[in-house]
């Protein structure tokens, strides 16, 4: 696989979980406030849409190269072990307690054990 294919594979895959997590949290959010209405939930329909449009290009791509779907699986839990953390940190101000941090940590070894191993 061409580094140039590589590159674009995994940030598709980093972009599309990004788009999708964000989706996700900005609806709970704006939707767990009170009097939340579904129409305010469209915007992130289409952006959730973009999100799994990436991600589709990317495994597409990853596994079109790498003929290997396990290498593609564990690149996209490492991308949700990275994104969401940081975006649950940034829209939330919420501090994770210290069994999620064990289980975020435990997480990520997790996959780099899957990469490397």
């Amino acid at each position: 696989m061409s580094s140039t294919s590589k590159i674009v594979a995994v940030g598709a895959i980093f972009l599309g979980e990004a788009l999708s997590i964000l989706a996700e949290l900005i609806a709970s959010k704006q939707f767990g406030k009170a009097g939340g209405y579904l129409t305010t939930l469209l915007p992130m329909f289409l952006l959730i849409t973009i999100g799994g449009i990436l991600l589709v290009c990317g495994y597409a791509l990853g596994y079109m190269h790498l003929k290997n779907m396990w290498i593609i699986v564990t690149i996209s839990v490492g991308a949700i072990l990275v994104v969401e953390p940081l975006l649950t940190l940034l829209l939330f101000r919420d501090v994770p307690t210290a069994g999620s941090l064990i289980g975020l940590a435990l997480g990520a070894l997790g996959t780099l054990a899957a990469i490397f191993l």
